[in-house]
């Protein structure tokens, strides 16, 4: 019996819901309020109607094409190098894995850690393993004769240290989502690549890897729209110093909202980081189709 054409409805009907309420009300309630000039603790019939000249002043204020500048350059360093570890680990454990040598899921484990820790744990973590006078790390160089190094306080060594941090805590992402698609692949198929003479490196980028595309790109996807919202690290590790040397645009929005109190700039602000992640969105789906090619397998 073929089922009625509102029967898919019936099912995603309450999950699309939810998400229009979680998440299209937020939204449109962040452009409505960068229509208005107000701050915390006054009334919102106080609010002043300003129209688009926030948006307008934003677009011309340099502290945030620079905020912008260092979250592009941020997540593209952070998440290029969390996608190349995290597959290289992924292969790594696979091909052990398939000689069954023992200890694979003790690795596993360890690997995944990171993940599973608050994001303000590993900023505190990480902020005294770069402390100058007392951190894990100096005392490391020291061993090798390095003087100490100021993390915090060097604009491109604090850099270093947020892409330092990230990277530990999300290259588990990739490392579980690439395990996962790796293990999936038809072992037929790996077995008919073998039999007809191809080698390590062939089999893996010109089987493996083309077969668990669609997942990488997915992954890469959910990664870089992380990347343009982590917040909770960079705020322990440096508070956007020194100077705005870390400032990503999420830091840049929660001081202009909650130190400057400009509830209708941090909105237009947040309305610029939402534009900025959509079109990166669309491009890596256009580039990629992972939906698409998941379709026609």
């Amino acid at each position: 019996m073929k089922s009625p054409s509102w029967a898919p409805l019936l099912y995603v009907g309450p999950a699309a819901a939810v998400m229009a309420a979680a998440c299209l009300y937020p939204v449109l309630s962040a452009m409505q309020l960068g229509f208005y000039d107000w701050s915390i603790g006054t009334p919102w019939a106080d609010a002043k109607w300003v129209g688009l000249d926030t948006f307008a002043r934003v677009l011309q204020d340099l502290a945030v094409w620079r905020s912008l500048w260092t979250t592009l350059v941020f997540a593209f360093v952070c998440v290029a190098a969390e996608m190349v570890l995290g597959i290289a680990l992924a292969l790594a454990l696979e091909e052990r894995a398939g000689r069954r040598l023992r200890g694979m899921a003790f690795f596993r484990t360890l690997f995944i850690l990171p993940m599973m820790i608050a994001p303000i744990a590993v900023g505190l973590t990480w902020r005294y393993l770069f402390d100058a006078q007392f951190g894990l790390l100096n005392a490391l160089l020291g061993v090798v004769g390095i003087a100490p190094l100021g993390w915090l306080a060097d604009e491109r060594l604090a850099f270093a240290a947020i892409v330092i941090a990230d990277i530990w805590q999300w290259t588990p992402f990739v490392f579980v989502m690439m395990i996962a698609a790796l293990a999936n692949i038809d072992g037929a198929v790996l077995e008919a690549a073998r039999m007809d003479g191809a080698n390590w490196r062939q089999t893996t980028f010109r089987v493996k890897l083309p077969m668990v595309m669609h997942v990488i790109m997915i992954t890469l996807l959910m990664r870089l729209i992380d990347a343009f919202r982590v917040l909770e690290v960079i705020y322990i590790l440096t508070f956007g110093g020194p100077g705005d040397s870390t400032e990503i645009l999420a830091l840049h929005i929660y001081k202009t909202a909650f130190v400057g109190q400009q509830l209708g700039a941090a909105a237009a602000i947040s309305v610029l980081l939402l534009v900025v992640v959509a079109l990166l969105s669309w491009a890596a789906l256009r580039l990629s189709d992972p939906l698409k090619e998941e379709q026609h397998a």
